[in-house]
């Protein structure tokens, strides 16, 4: 043990690869089930709160230095922010159930945890073992298709957190025609991972020379891109293409970016789910379209004198036509999140006050945490778009893995808020921890070249 704590690097190393492989393949079973609610402790938290401690611990006299930077203070902001949310939310609106809300506030707090070891990681340990986080990736994303194709054809079980039965830690089948999860806790959360980390490996297939690293990598993108058809997603797919779209024209792949995209589609093309999902968004509105011309003609018709030959006759009930996804968000989840911002515009009705879902993570923040909590978290993101700004004047600076990481965060980051515009994406855990730690590594790394 004594032998261990010598060598603090090699703790958070491992302990950072542990998050990349635990968090996305572990299944959410629930550990300790908090009554009333989809809330469990899981073993993942156990993870984060260990890593947590061994990072106080190792890294107490730079924690306060971080707050020097804008980054780090608006992540304050935002927290606190959130708290006095809580506060309102119990005290004033009466709008949450004071546990849940607090377990809610703490889960956010925990999200942020794995991004200031990133960023110390990088800062006091140097950049040598980025390649390492990647191949760990490659592992990881490789890993969930090997058990999303056993859950298509061997049914492997499936564990979601969709609903308060399934919550529990039910074990489930795939039914043919359903999205795929495969480790994840819904189609979404493993369909916004793969816009995430698809455009790293599509990067670096293109600048990293070797023919064993590029036909792993080439494994590993065939791999995620069945997982992402699978997941039948429509709006990831589109994320996707843009987060590698993007990160290819900023290394100036200008051919990678008509093969990588042609490739995709071809592949996309071979699930029927996903263009029967097309489809029916097409027809949908199509309808709507032919349904609004037919009225309109009907309108103009009755201006013209016609002979009535039953004047009993009833008018048939015009046709609804409708996309189910878009009529819940449209009808049920945002109003009920602008609902929740209007009774609350300044700091909202609190974490937890608004159910499950609302299939948009900028109303949810309006609803949740008002318009001071909506704009601290924006001034997050503001700061690291900074970043990116200013790295992307210097990419010569960087070396080839460095070069294929910065450009596909940049990518992945844009393709993420296309898709928070329609998924509650930052709430689900298994996305979000991951997600903020490999933004700890990039906002260290970014420090490091601008300013060594």
């Amino acid at each position: 043990m004594r032998k261990l704590f010598a060598k603090p690097k090699e703790i958070f190393k491992y302990g950072i690869a542990a998050i990349l492989i635990v968090i996305p393949l572990y299944p959410k079973f629930p550990f300790l089930k908090i009554p009333g609610t989809y809330v469990s402790i899981r073993i993942e938290d156990f993870l984060i709160f260990i890593l947590a401690l061994l990072f106080v611990l190792f890294f107490f006299k730079e924690l306060p230095k971080l707050l020097k930077n804008r980054l780090e203070s608006s992540i304050l902001v935002f927290i606190l922010i959130g708290f006095v949310s809580l506060l309102s939310a119990i005290l004033v609106t009466k709008t949450v159930v004071p546990g849940i809300a607090v377990l809610h506030w703490l889960r956010r707090i925990e999200y942020f945890v794995p991004m200031g070891i990133g960023i110390l990681y990088f800062k006091r340990y140097g950049l040598n073992d980025l390649e390492f986080f990647i191949k760990v990736l490659m592992i990881t994303v490789f890993v969930t298709f090997l058990y999303g194709f056993g859950q298509m054809h061997f049914s492997w079980p499936v564990i979601i957190t969709q609903n308060y039965e399934y919550a529990k830690g039910v074990a489930l089948r795939w039914v043919p025609g359903s999205q795929l999860n495969s480790t994840f806790a819904g189609h979404y959360d493993l369909a916004t991972f793969l816009v995430f980390t698809l455009p790293i490996f599509i990067s670096l297939y293109f600048v990293v020379k070797g023919l064993w690293s590029r036909v792993s990598l080439a494994v590993v993108i065939f791999s995620g891109l069945w997982l992402l058809a699978n997941t039948a997603s429509r709006i990831s797919i589109v994320s996707y293409l843009l987060a590698a779209i993007i990160s290819l024209l900023l290394i100036k792949k200008y051919k990678a970016v008509i093969l990588t995209v042609v490739v995709s589609i071809i592949i996309f093309s071979l699930t029927g789910s996903v263009i029967d999902r097309y489809t029916q968004v097409i027809t949908v509105y199509y309808q709507r379209i032919v349904s609004r011309l037919k009225v309109k003609a009907a309108d103009f018709n009755e201006v013209l004198p016609q002979r009535r030959e039953n004047i009993n006759s009833q008018a048939t009930p015009a046709p609804v036509f409708e996309d189910r996804s878009t009529s819940i968000r449209l009808n049920v989840e945002w109003p009920r999140a602008v609902r929740a911002f209007n009774k609350n515009p300044l700091v909202g009705t609190g974490y937890s006050s608004i159910t499950l879902a609302t299939d948009n993570d900028l109303l949810r923040l309006l609803g949740e945490v008002g318009i001071l909590g909506f704009l601290s978290f924006l001034l997050i993101f503001s700061d690291i778009f900074n970043l990116a700004r200013k790295i992307i004047s210097q990419l010569s600076k960087l070396n080839n893995v460095e070069l294929a990481f910065v450009v596909s965060f940049i990518g992945g980051l844009i393709g993420i808020f296309v898709n928070a515009l329609f998924i509650d994406i930052f709430e689900a855990s298994k996305f979000a921890i991951v997600f903020f730690l490999v933004t700890g590594l990039f906002v260290s790394l970014v420090r490091n070249k601008l300013y060594e």
